[in-house]
């Protein structure tokens, strides 16, 4: 069952969950600085000031990876950590902080794919308006450069932003994630067109700015729909429900994904937002539709599809006791078959699993080890599924293990514990768990190991 030879196995984290150093060497602040000092916005009241203190044990959790085996490791850039203003003059002990990541990670074998944004976007640019500002994307283009003009003789692998559902959604809609807004559902459309804007640019700086040929892409959740069986009315159906609009919020693949490879918004969207759908000015979309190298997608779960008598989408609900993760995520190893299939069949482009993994209760045992059978029996399952897609004839490129260490879960704070290594929080002692030792045999198996 072995992966192609050039199978790219890698982890991933991202700056504000595991860097901590939230106010040294220049830092600028982030949203998240902001909103953990908020009360009862962040679970027990945790920040992510220390965190996983990567920034000043980034050398020891290299070794780690290296040890692990991993070919590639996913991280993203602190854009406060790099410009503290958001704009303007560079902080260079920032900058220099990610010269010493990505040569670390080059010298242990390891390819960095990095992330421009993952969320920490800076204070002084939210006091101006944030994403709603209409400058935002000239904002992030602006540090896309100063990163790719530093680390490109040595990066490849280009995200731009991370999961615009999540960072407008939860952020500017629901409010639980930082910047902590509630607004309106024309406000928050507008932010997302921005944002859009911003990735768009931001491919435009690497690629005027690369030093070595750049391959480019993004990272949006994968909100998979999968067939309740194998019947091509089923299939249809699931496909259908996966590029749809269903109601008034964005975690849906299409708003965010149609306009970057289509040059459009979808039409089941425009016509259920109507007046409150982003006023798109002229030539936006060609901005926002600049090719892609790839085809990033996060899944953790999926959401099984019937077709019913019309041959409409019937949603299947989860049969009572159906297994769930330590935050409640239902275990569905199927999406990792269909969504990337479906994916693929639309957007017409390599994919990578940029993330997958799930929450565990996980602590150290009487022996000193941490035994995490369940992330061990999450991950077979879910890569298994992923061969199958390949096998449908899906150009899969790699697979992002969330996370490479357990870190900063956003409004849960410490509670989840997501990573392969076992963080203590208070000491920083790192305890690979068994899930880790298994993922090494994994990788050094090429995958041959899990049936």
């Amino acid at each position: 069952m072995a992966f192609p030879t050039d199978f790219t196995w890698g982890a991933a984290a991202a700056s504000y969950q595991i860097e901590g150093a939230a106010y040294e060497d220049g830092k600028g602040l982030s949203v998240w600085d902001m909103l953990c000092r908020q009360p009862g916005r962040v679970w027990s009241g945790h920040t992510g000031e220390v965190a996983c203190d990567h920034y000043h044990r980034y050398e020891e959790d290299i070794t780690l990876m290296r040890d692990l085996g991993l070919k590639a490791y996913r991280l993203s850039i602190s854009w406060p950590r790099v410009l503290p203003e958001g704009r303007g003059a560079a902080n260079e002990k920032g900058l220099a902080f990610y010269d010493r990541l990505i040569d670390g990670l080059l010298a242990a074998g390891i390819t960095p794919f990095v992330t421009l944004f993952h969320w920490d976007f800076p204070y002084e640019l939210f006091l101006r308006g944030g994403w709603l500002n209409p400058d935002s994307s000239d904002w992030f283009a602006e540090y896309a450069r100063v990163v790719v003009e530093r680390l490109s003789d040595r990066v490849r692998h280009w995200m731009t932003l991370n999961e615009p559902e999540v960072f407008i959604g939860l952020g500017h809609q629901i409010g639980v994630h930082a910047p902590g807004l509630k607004l309106g559902w024309a406000e928050v459309l507008r932010a997302g067109h921005n944002a859009l804007l911003a990735h768009g640019k931001s491919v435009q700086a690497i690629r005027a700015a690369a030093k070595t040929p750049p391959l480019v892409g993004y990272a949006p959740v994968g909100s998979v729909a999968y067939p309740a069986s194998d019947s091509p009315a089923d299939i249809a159906a699931a496909r259908q429900a996966m590029f749809s609009v269903h109601d008034r919020n964005l975690f849906c693949n299409v708003w965010f994904a149609d306009p970057i490879f289509f040059k459009r918004y979808p039409e089941d969207g425009l016509k259920l937002f109507g007046a409150d759908a982003p006023p798109v000015g002229a030539g936006d979309m060609d901005i926002i539709g600049q090719p892609l190298d790839f085809y990033g997608v996060n899944i953790y779960q999926g959401m099984a599809v019937k077709a019913g008598e019309d041959g409409r989408p019937v949603l299947i609900p989860h049969a009572v006791g159906h297994p769930q993760t330590a935050n409640r995520w239902f275990v569905t190893p199927e999406c990792l078959r269909w969504g990337p299939r479906f994916l693929y069949e639309r957007y017409q482009l390599p994919v990578y699993i940029t993330e997958n993994g799930l929450s565990n209760v996980d602590w150290v045992s009487l022996d000193g080890q941490v035994h995490d059978p369940q992330r061990i029996d999450y991950t077979a399952r879910h890569l298994r599924a992923l061969h199958q897609a390949m096998q449908d004839g899906v150009d899969v490129r790699g697979y992002f293990h969330w996370s490479i260490m357990d870190n900063f879960e956003w409004a849960e704070g410490y509670k989840e514990r997501f990573g392969m290594v076992f963080v203590d929080f208070i000491t920083q002692q790192r305890v690979p768990k068994d899930s880790a030792i298994w993922y090494k045999n994994v990788i050094a198996s090429n995958g041959a190991n899990l049936l």
